[in-house]
């Protein structure tokens, strides 16, 4: 037997959980113990001791789940680019998208981001990556800081949308479906919001060239040698890239192998190009093991807690007070939305996916909407969590390997152009589903 707390009715178990989460997060209690914490409490207080078994069998089921070892190989591939010069190489010979062109080192930017997305799908050595490679550039250049800030920011957070981002490969363990057509339906999503940062960026800087002054002139021309060099520095990124997703898309291999083969394909890079040695390697394998036992510590913690509260019928009552609502089922769709976006002011994207996701997706499905079309809404959702104010991680890692000068309020105000323009493409996406499922029809 418990504790009685079951005496306290759903209703009110809901709240006090929520607010027990929340509560054990102001001493800074990191997200993984504090949702284990509340867990266990309310499995010994709810149901007693003879619960336990049932929400550790939850917790065994997702740390055994096959698909998840494609996170560490991804994580591997992006530890591995982080202490390479492939992304140094790959930035320095997209000098063809920059030119003479106003706000042009931006654009070149956002193309290497895109590129570097596509090759790991690790959102914070991307933003490292950018941090030190483009924001220097553009600063000398005389670009607008907020322009720079928000563009490296914005750039380095496409790891969320663009294949093959880890977002979407827990979204699928979560709700399973298919990731492979996440990948698939991720594609034009991911593309808009490129194209979107580029239009932004060369409106301003078409407006007021001042914003972004173009490349001197010695330095845009690039001699047919240098070309040439520029054009070899692209051949191995587009070979691992097209190793991952190409095998994927074609149905040669799943995610976990074309992970692992994407790992490899790194390595050998990096031999190729002499930057190998056992300390690269012990690094990227420390740094794997650190960002990995993060991500499988929060979702420990996560499994328990939904586990239990699924026990409390806490998920019956969360989808009868949702679809109770006297609403069309856009407005729901918006409302599941707006409590993303506020819990992704506060809480890591792993915790707000182990957390929602049990109980959203069952909601979508009964609406009759997608859940890999809600995936894609989710993915938007949690790249406008990555910079929004007050925790917003990227501006953490921005401010890392920033310049002496730039501060947190100037990186969070630099990033709200493109919040805005990422709550754009996520209204276009919710009223326009075709722009994510075309090519799954």
């Amino acid at each position: 037997m418990g504790l009685g707390m079951n005496t306290l009715g759903i209703e009110a178990g809901t709240y006090i959980l929520i607010g027990s989460i929340f509560v054990l997060l102001l001493p800074g209690l990191p997200l993984a113990f504090n949702t284990g914490l509340v867990a266990l409490i309310f499995t010994f207080g709810w149901f007693g001791p003879t619960a336990l078994p049932l929400v550790t069998a939850r917790v065994y089921g997702f740390i055994t789940e096959y698909s998840l070892v494609a996170v560490p190989m991804f994580v591997l591939m992006a530890s591995l680019l982080d202490r390479s010069g492939i992304a140094r190489d790959l930035f320095n010979a997209m000098r063809i998208f920059a030119g003479r062109l106003p706000g042009g080192v931006g654009v070149q930017t956002l193309v290497v981001a895109f590129f570097l997305a596509a090759m790991s799908g690790i959102i914070g050595g991307e933003i490292v990556l950018l941090g030190i490679l483009a924001l220097p550039q553009m600063l000398r250049l005389g670009y607008d800081r907020s322009i720079a800030i928000g563009v490296c920011c914005a750039g380095g957070s496409l790891g969320t949308m663009v294949p093959p981002s880890i977002v979407l490969i827990i979204y699928g363990l979560m709700a399973s479906v298919s990731i492979a057509d996440l990948f698939v339906a991720a594609i034009t999503p991911a593309t808009i919001l490129m194209l979107s940062y580029v239009t932004y960026v060369l409106g301003r800087c078409a407006l007021n060239p001042e914003l972004g002054p173009p490349l001197p002139l010695e330095e845009a021309k690039m001699p047919a040698t240098e070309k040439l060099r520029a054009a070899k520095s692209v051949v191995l990124p587009a070979l691992i890239a097209l190793m991952v997703l190409g095998s994927i898309y074609g149905g040669v291999a799943s995610v976990t192998e074309a992970a692992s083969m994407g790992a490899f394909g790194v390595l050998i890079a990096i031999l190729i190009r002499r930057e190998f040695s056992f300390r690269v390697l012990q690094e990227s394998v420390t740094q794997t093991l650190n960002t990995c036992g993060m991500i499988i510590w929060i979702g420990i913690g996560a499994a328990a807690l939904v586990g239990v509260y699924n026990l409390m019928g806490g998920n019956r009552f969360v989808s009868q007070s949702i679809l109770g609502i006297e609403a069309a089922p856009v407005i729901i769709i918006l409302i599941m939305m707006g409590i993303l976006v506020v819990l992704g002011l506060f809480l890591d994207w792993i915790g707000i996916a182990m957390l929602t996701l049990p109980i959203f997706v069952p909601i979508i499905k009964q609406l009759g909407y997608d859940p890999i079309w809600f995936g894609i809404l989710f993915c938007v959702n949690m790249q406008v969590s990555f910079l929004s104010p007050p925790f917003g991680p990227a501006a953490f890692y921005l401010k890392g390997v920033a310049p002496p000068g730039i501060e947190l309020p100037h990186i969070f105000k630099a990033v709200l152009p493109f919040i805005a323009l990422q709550f754009i493409v996520l209204i276009l996406l919710l009223f326009v589903p075709d722009l994510a499922m075309w090519m799954l029809r």
